[in-house]
């Protein structure tokens, strides 16, 4: 994944699908469990770890599609592309002007978030990306108003996606652990950074069917969208062929709720050809 990264700084996604209308009923629901993965519904990643030991950490991590920060803005514009199923707005994650300025990805620690070794081990990921990619890194001043403020809280390693002029502070939220384990593991961290600089989960993007069969028949009602496509006018693989080892490509199986919904779907949701 760090090859795509290092051709494009950023991919704006938009899923295609069908033309259709929704009743009020179903834009409701919808808008409901999007709003529920910000909720804090109380388990801890460890928690959900333990009962669904085949799921990665981010797939375990209780936010859309995973480890998917949704903010207010973006909640807004996926109920109101879902309402009136237009095409090229649908599951329309990222806006005009989502790149980083300059490149650079503005962070901080928050206060007594992590421990010297847990900070030295987060910037490990930091510099290696800096060293593969166009990608740069710099601690946040006083006179920056939007940043990435990086946190420990035992529920989960999720983030927000992309830059959002208007968020000010952009979440990314790694559970605190012993360096190269849990939401600590590397490839965690790095799966973080990824969202924060626009890019989504492998697994949706135009030719994922080519590679991945999706057991519909397993996902919880309501939630089958999670598993949309992205359409290959809009999102590009750059050349390079289908990555089931990226580091954002869920597990196989993967049977963790894309939403954070409290059920889970049985295992065997997706699977490789």
């Amino acid at each position: 994944m760090i090859r795509l990264l290092a051709l494009s700084c950023l991919l704006t996604l938009v899923a295609a699908g069908p033309r259709f209308m929704k009743t009020r009923a179903e834009i409701e629901e919808y808008k409901t469990l999007l709003e529920k993965t910000r909720e804090d519904d109380g388990l801890t990643l460890e928690e959900r770890m333990e009962a669904h030991p085949q799921s990665n950490a981010w797939e375990n991590s209780g936010k859309f599609q995973g480890d998917i920060y949704l903010d207010d803005d973006i909640i807004e514009d996926l109920v109101d592309s879902y309402a009136t199923g237009d095409e090229e707005g649908r599951m329309a994650f990222t806006r005009p002007n989502s790149r980083w300025p300059s490149n650079t990805v503005v962070y901080e620690f928050g206060h007594n978030e992590f421990t010297l070794d847990q900070q030295r081990w987060i910037l490990t990921t930091i510099d290696t990306l800096q060293q593969r990619t166009c990608v740069r890194f710099r601690v946040r001043t006083a006179a920056d108003r939007n940043f990435v403020r990086l946190t420990g809280r035992p529920t989960g390693c999720y983030a927000s996606v992309g830059f959002d002029q208007n968020r000010g502070i952009h979440t990314m939220n790694v559970a605190r652990d012993q360096p190269g384990q849990g939401c600590l593991n590397w490839v965690v961290i790095v799966h973080e950074w990824y969202h924060l600089l626009g890019f989504f989960h492998m697994q949706s993007t135009y030719n994922r069917d080519e590679y991945v069969r999706i057991h519909w028949e397993n996902i919880e009602r309501g939630y089958a969208f999670a598993f949309d496509r992205y359409d290959n006018s809009i999102v590009s693989n750059l050349g390079l062929p289908y990555e089931y080892s990226s580091c954002m490509h869920y597990g196989e199986p993967t049977s963790s709720v894309p939403m954070g919904a409290p059920l889970f779907p049985p295992p065997g949701t997706m699977e490789e050809y």
